[in-house]
């Protein structure tokens, strides 16, 4: 979407036909937060008058949005203070199904500076994608997100303490016509909303799971893929609220079932002629050089970074082999028991990344996708051989880590990591998932527990 100048939005906002602004910002989780704000508060806050204020200890708090503990960029003894949320005018949309009201996502700004806030999910993406651009490199950037979809409606799935809900399939529907047209009406208005909102879907389907959909959108720059992925994920819950339905970006929401991915395709492009650079014919796999390096870098950084691409205990219990999530960190072409595939032909040449499962911050992600990539391409690693044959069946590759304590591990002692992020940042990633893990291990016990212990031991 085209920026919007004030003077053009101070225009339409009088006029009156938009009452409410939403302005949101991803937080640590890849939620969107933030304040609806009325028209007139709004434009009073482009002005500068004061701006819209948030607390900083929304990049502090865990799920059930709890401060925790062991932060150094915010934390009990600055009082959480205050931040700004920026409106970036290019992302201001009108939303036709909400009455009256538009939304625009912000940047973390530091009240008194101005400066971009350090561990804000948007800021860490940007910090990158600067990197890139120093390098004369652009990305272009594709998410295939999946969830579940129940026809349980959210407060009924609370209280069966999301057991035994209904999925919209009876049987396994991969592909399947007849079960695409009877959840179109949902689909099909989740499509429509997105389309409403300028955003391009290329296609939707049913997956594996029972229940299992997918919706995947039209490639872009990778800020606006982030963004876009977040709306998409944002509005799918409200259109299930609703109609009473529920749905779940959980990566493995049931032991039994297969997980839902956030598979990422990324091409280079150059940035000062605006063209496609990742194809070359006649070098190793059609890789050109500069791509070659850039996915070799994704490939040696895959289990150091792979804590962005996996940030839940639960994101772990997806890599099981057979499954489609993938397990070994190798290249394959057109391969998907490979942890990274090549795909396409042309200036459609680009890799899949199939380690990020839907519970993925996108802005992370996707930071450390470019991170790891740009690694690769500053080293000028040579290009990486492409497996061939069942990836699963060789236990010898290098694997996608099987816990968040490995991978949280890994991505505490990165130093390409620690060195691309920055320290503060890296040190706050490092202690909030350090935090989750706490949560889990030390403070929960577990249905398994219970039905375990409970009488036996």
């Amino acid at each position: 979407m085209d920026a919007v100048g004030v003077a053009e939005l101070e225009k339409s906002l009088s006029e009156g036909a938009i009452r409410t602004v939403a302005c949101a910002i991803p937080d640590i989780w890849g939620r969107l937060v933030g304040k609806r704000l009325t028209t007139n508060g709004f434009l009073e806050a482009l002005s500068g008058a004061g701006g819209v204020h948030a607390s900083s200890y929304l990049f502090a708090s865990d799920m059930e949005m709890e401060p925790r503990p062991g932060f150094k960029l915010t934390n009990w003894d600055d009082g959480f203070s205050d931040f700004i949320m920026r409106p970036d005018l290019t992302t201001f949309r009108i939303l036709p199904w909400q009455d009256g009201t538009a939304l625009v996502l912000c940047d973390a700004v530091e009240e008194h500076t101005g400066d971009f806030l350090q561990m804000a999910p948007r800021t860490i993406l940007k910090k990158q994608l600067d990197r890139a651009k120093g390098l004369g490199l652009t990305l272009k950037c594709a998410t295939e997100l999946e969830f579940f979809l129940f026809r349980t409606d959210y407060d009924e799935a609370w209280k069966k303490r999301y057991r035994d809900l209904a999925p919209t399939s009876r049987y396994r529907a991969d592909y399947h016509l007849l079960q695409s047209t009877r959840d179109e009406d949902f689909i099909g208005l989740v499509r429509d909303r997105l389309a409403d909102a300028g955003i391009a879907v290329e296609n939707a389907k049913t997956e594996w799971g029972l229940g299992q959909q997918e919706i995947t959108l039209n490639y872009c720059d990778a800020l606006m893929m982030a963004d876009r992925h977040a709306l998409y994920k944002h509005w799918v819950k409200e259109a299930a609220s609703e109609f009473g339905y529920s749905a779940t970006f959980m990566a493995k929401p049931f032991i039994e079932e297969v997980g839902s991915s956030c598979h990422i395709h990324a091409s280079l492009w150059d940035a000062n002629t605006g063209q496609p650079i990742s194809h070359e014919t006649g070098e190793p796999a059609g890789m050109s050089r500069r791509f070659a390096s850039f996915v070799a870098g994704m490939i040696q950084g895959g289990r150091e970074y792979s804590y962005l691409s996996a940030p839940s205990i639960n994101s772990y219990k997806r890599f099981q082999d057979e499954s489609f999530a993938p397990c070994q960190m190798v290249l394959g072409l057109d391969n998907r028991t490979c942890g990274f595939r090549l795909v396409g032909e042309g200036a459609s040449f680009r890799v899949e990344s199939r380690l990020p499962g839907a519970d993925a911050n996108p802005y992370l992600a996707l930071a450390g996708l470019v991170s790891s990539g740009l690694d690769g391409f500053e080293a000028n690693l040579a290009a990486p051989e492409t497996y061939q044959g069942n990836a699963y069946e060789n236990h010898s590759l290098p694997r996608v880590p099987s816990t968040m304590r490995e991978a949280v591990s890994l991505f505490s002692n990165g130093e390409k990591v620690r060195s691309a992020l920055g320290a503060d940042v890296h040190e706050h990633l490092v202690n909030f998932a350090a935090q989750e893990l706490r949560s889990f291990e030390q403070e929960t016990v577990t249905d398994w527990e219970m039905m375990r212990y409970f009488e036996r031991i």
